[in-house]
């Protein structure tokens, strides 16, 4: 089931079209700076994945390959390719061809099936109080399966196995070349760009069963909705100064600001890299400030036709429906 205010149709034409003076005015004025997305249209059955460059949240998407039939159709592929298939991207933006409406296509999460999926635990100043626990030290890392992964207006399925599912709003990001042993000077030129991710977290897996360990309560299918667009990082004037929210049924519940974040994008890939080799594609979820269900007095857990919508500015939202 789709939320019907994101509902998508098939496409009007299959020709590349140059946008109009609006959709040019709309543009990104960076050089540089992208919104880039997967999508897919109903026509091609649901097997085929395109990427494309969102002229803005909401706005029209250039097909990349519609435009260079050469090009990959996975962000994982394009980032793959460098800074050769960022370049090409951009000329495929600057070229202002190829264009197909929003209402025409269904936004996929902007990366799937990636390698890894590295998440941390307790990274918020004011979530770690919310629960008066100790400031970490060192960062907590446990990861999702990518089977995890959902698209940004997609539906939250709640599993037979748990009764405590849990909101989590989250600042990701995604890793843009491969790397080792990363100097934390160094980082940030590994990482392709930002996005919202939600950490569904089923609480009671989490904390009470299978001797405590995270990684089931994170994993089931649905838990990780994504998007709705790759945010590349020169698009992103300070991804540690960004107010982060999530709101159920339209009521806030988290309410914060990167800024509270513990360590920070540059130490947490530089971290995470001294231990595992990191690849293009690999997504990154960086924890969440305070207002999840679990803590409130008595605690809240989602059921059955919530709607659930994680924000961050300069990004954009994700809306998931609870099924």
């Amino acid at each position: 089931m789709r939320l019907p205010l994101r509902s998508f149709c098939i496409f009007r034409s299959l020709i590349c079209r140059r946008p109009t003076t609006a959709d040019a005015r709309r543009r990104n004025s960076s050089s540089a700076a992208m919104r880039l997305v997967q999508f897919r249209r109903h026509g091609d059955g649901g097997s085929i994945i395109r990427v494309g460059v969102e002229l803005g949240e909401g706005l029209g998407v250039v097909d990349l390959k519609a435009f260079d039939p050469s090009m990959p159709s996975t962000m994982r592929e394009l980032l793959e390719l460098g800074d050769k298939g960022l370049e090409s991207a951009h000329r495929a933006l600057a070229s202002g061809q190829c264009l197909v409406d929003r209402a025409d296509i269904q936004l996929l999460p902007p990366v799937s099936a990636p390698e890894k999926v590295v998440c941390v635990g307790m990274n918020y100043k004011d979530h770690c109080l919310e629960q008066n626990a100790p400031i970490p030290q060192k960062p907590i890392i446990f990861s999702k399966f990518p089977s995890a992964i959902t698209g940004p207006y997609d539906d939250i399925i709640l599993p037979t196995e748990s009764q405590e599912v849990d909101w989590e709003v989250e600042l990701a990001f995604v890793i843009g070349r491969r790397g080792k042993h990363i100097k934390e000077e160094d980082a940030l030129s590994y990482v392709a760009g930002f996005t919202v991710a939600n950490d569904v977290s089923a609480r009671d897996w989490q904390m009470n069963r299978n001797g405590k360990q995270w990684l089931l309560g994170k994993t089931f299918d649905s838990f990780c909705p994504l998007g709705p667009a790759l945010v590349t990082t020169d698009a992103v004037k300070d991804p540690h100064n960004l107010n982060i929210r999530c709101l159920v049924n339209g009521a806030t519940m988290q309410n914060s600001n990167t800024e509270q974040m513990i360590f920070k994008t540059a130490a947490l890939v530089a971290w995470v890299s001294k231990f595992v080799t990191l690849t293009p594609g690999d997504v990154f979820l960086t924890g969440t400030p305070p207002g999840v269900g679990v803590f409130k007095k008595p605690p809240v857990y989602l059921k059955r036709g919530d709607v659930v919508e994680c924000q961050i500015d300069q990004l954009g939202s994700i809306i998931n429906k609870v099924v």
